[in-house]
């Protein structure tokens, strides 16, 4: 959840300095990165339904 968390923040830049410096103490950056793929992907999944469901 922390992870998620900490994507999401930096996703619509409104991650705290505290918050942002307890991200980078983390060991890998492998969970992260994972994350904001699914993330991505699931945002580009949304637009396209988006401007699917607006053009039919």
């Amino acid at each position: 959840m922390q992870i998620a968390k900490a994507v999401l923040g930096a996703f619509i830049g409104v991650q705290s300095e505290q918050q942002r410096l307890k991200d980078f103490q983390s060991t890998s950056a492998l969970p992260y990165i994972v994350t904001a793929l699914v993330f991505a992907l699931v945002f580009i999944g949304i637009l396209i339904l988006i401007v699917s469901l607006v053009l039919s």
